[in-house]
């Protein structure tokens, strides 16, 4: 099997961690590794494969006869390096919001869209990690019954905020005052609830649930679809979950979305609610698949269906999906 000369952009953060871990347990083909951070992280060292490699700062030389750099170091760093690993002949895959949306780069979820990556001009993007736990239940879904509008609201973990978030919430919950001074969140997130990830639009709705709308209709090839979103940051460390009510073209019942949802890729069905069996941040944390359960038929909709699907969002919402599209390659 061939190798490939792969960068990894933010390497000792949590995603580029998570990144490396991937990379070793899928035994992807690696020939070189080049681990590139900022300039506080620069000789640091990280094992791979049991070898230790240094990491280096980033700069215009990074991608010299690199086949693969992989973006976990955010959107300002994307938007000025991606280009550069263009120029270098190297692929990108970037996890940022930099270039999601620009009708040039696809947007990829192998499960669902992988002959999208036919159409890369140099850049391919992982998508929102909230949107993609969503789609991984919808899709197969849509794909039988049509799809049509969706409401959806997301419970997000703080992990999907980098390290910082998840020190905020232990340092909170290891306090003893009832009302913890917030840093990186405007308000305290243990033993609390926060209805606002991501700025305020004009429309009253943040950039993270216009997100969820832009990029769903991008990835299912669905300009129209309609899904409005609200988007939660809750008192989790790891793995997001989005309950969704879906409304489709054709008649569904529960019977034959289970045998759907059952037979989708990378995807569990986890569904005995007497039993007290459903989709947990604790049951996905540290898993591939995403779990889907709670399925019902929605009553507010015609033709509805509710459900609740839960999903690591630094492995298929990041890490493992990145991994998955340079595995298309």
């Amino acid at each position: 099997m061939k190798g490939y000369h792969i960068a990894v952009v933010g390497a000792t953060g949590a995603a580029g961690t998570e990144l490396l871990r991937v990379l070793e347990r899928r035994n992807f083909p690696v020939a070189s590794l080049r681990l590139i951070g900022s300039k506080r992280s620069a000789g640091k060292s990280v094992r791979f494969r049991e070898e230790p490699i240094s990491v280096q700062e980033l700069d215009d030389r990074s991608f010299d006869k690199i086949d693969i750099a992989f973006f976990s170091a955010g959107g300002d760093v994307s938007r000025n390096y991606v280009p550069m690993a263009c120029q270098s002949d190297a692929i990108a895959i970037d996890k940022s919001s930099a270039f999601r949306m620009d009708p040039h780069v696809p947007l990829v979820i192998p499960e669902i869209n992988a002959e999208d990556v036919r159409q890369n001009r140099g850049v391919i993007a992982n998508p929102n990690c909230t949107t993609t736990v969503m789609l991984m239940a919808l899709y197969p879904l849509h794909c039988v019954f049509g799809v049509r509008r969706v409401f959806a609201t997301s419970f997000q973990a703080v992990s999907g905020s980098g390290a910082r978030g998840i020190e905020e919430l232990k340092r909170q919950v290891a306090g003893k005052d009832l009302q913890p001074s917030p840093e990186l969140y405007p308000h305290p997130i243990a033993f609390n609830l926060l209805p606002h990830i991501d700025a305020f639009l004009e429309s009253g709705y943040t950039k993270e649930e216009a997100k969820m709308q832009g990029e769903a209709q991008k990835i299912m090839h669905l300009p129209e679809l309609l899904i409005s979103a609200t988007c939660v940051r809750v008192p989790v460390y790891r793995a997001h979950s989005v309950a969704v009510s879906a409304e489709f073209e054709r008649v569904i019942s529960v019977e034959q979305a289970r045998e759907v949802l059952a037979k989708a890729p990378g995807l569990e069905l986890v569904d005995e609610p007497q039993s007290n069996r459903y989709p947990m941040p604790l049951s996905v944390a540290g898993k591939d698949n995403c779990q889907v359960g709670r399925v019902r038929l929605d009553c507010a909709f015609e033709n509805g269906l509710s459900f609740w699907v839960s999903g690591d969002q630094l492995l298929k919402g990041a890490a493992l999906n990145a991994v998955q599209i340079a595995e298309l390659l």
